[in-house]
């Protein structure tokens, strides 16, 4: 029985499949622990098989070294991509944890090893949030449609620059900075404006000890005006998962 196998489209597929997966592994929300990492294999598999038309095209056979070199290449590649999307996402995280600190929720931070995200209440639930929108939204096709179009700028013998990916780190730090700090901007103005107020209470008069009403009282306006920052949240959302698909362009251009 003779059983046809073409080598070409098994190591280009296999290289592909290399890439999807290290982002996988890295990107939200394909990064929470939920997703067992078998299930990000068979899908990185699977998306391979999806893309195998296009990274076959003009795909030279490597011998055992030179293939080696590209697998670990597009690993390299697929976690450069991977952590830039998880950079500009962790925006959202980042105005959670302003939120707890100036809020008077820090002391209460715990580690959840599902998101893997060691904060308070805000935290954990601004990044929950931000997961279940970029499934609800479809935003993480987005985010694949940007890693698909990767593979036409860097095909999977092709060597990524590693100068663009830093300059693209570089921004995406300071947009996340940013970004954390326009979405919990609004509260953080009326956290402050309430311990400038508390101040000049105690200032005024010293026997009412404000500081001491100074945690129930930033507690409670917390708790009522965050609704504004949480209704945000699905523009927010949508407007990174646009950003992180150009970034993704941007990089392998």
């Amino acid at each position: 029985m003779n059983i046809p196998v073409d080598f070409r489209w098994l190591e280009a597929t296999a290289l592909a499949c290399v890439r999807i997966t290290a982002f996988l592994v890295i990107a939200p929300p394909f990064s929470h622990a939920a997703i067992p990492m078998r299930i990000r294999a068979m899908l990185g598999a699977g998306l391979a098989l999806a893309v195998s038309p296009v990274v076959t095209a003009g795909y030279a056979r490597l011998d055992t070294g030179g293939f080696l070199l590209a697998l670990a290449g597009q690993a390299l590649t697929g976690a450069l991509l991977g952590f830039l999307v998880f950079a500009l996402f962790s925006a959202i995280q980042g105005a959670g944890h302003l939120v707890d600190t100036f809020g008077g929720f820090q002391m209460a931070q715990a580690f959840d090893p599902g998101m893997a995200v060691n904060g308070a209440q805000f935290t954990r639930l601004f990044q929950m949030t931000a997961l279940l929108l970029l499934f609800a939204s479809d935003g993480y096709q987005l985010v694949l449609g940007g890693l698909f179009r990767s593979f036409d700028a860097v095909p999977v013998t092709g060597r990524i620059d590693l100068s663009r990916p830093a300059d693209a780190l570089v921004g995406a730090v300071g947009q996340m900075m940013l970004s954390a700090v326009q979405i919990a901007g609004p509260l953080l103005i009326v956290l402050f404006l309430a311990d400038v107020g508390l101040g000049l209470i105690t200032r005024v008069a010293p026997a009412l000890n404000a500081f001491a009403m100074g945690f129930p009282i930033k507690i409670g306006l917390t708790l009522l005006l965050v609704g504004f920052v949480y209704a945000a949240l699905p523009g927010v959302v949508a407007a990174l998962a646009g950003n992180a698909a150009e970034m993704l362009l941007g990089v392998t251009r």
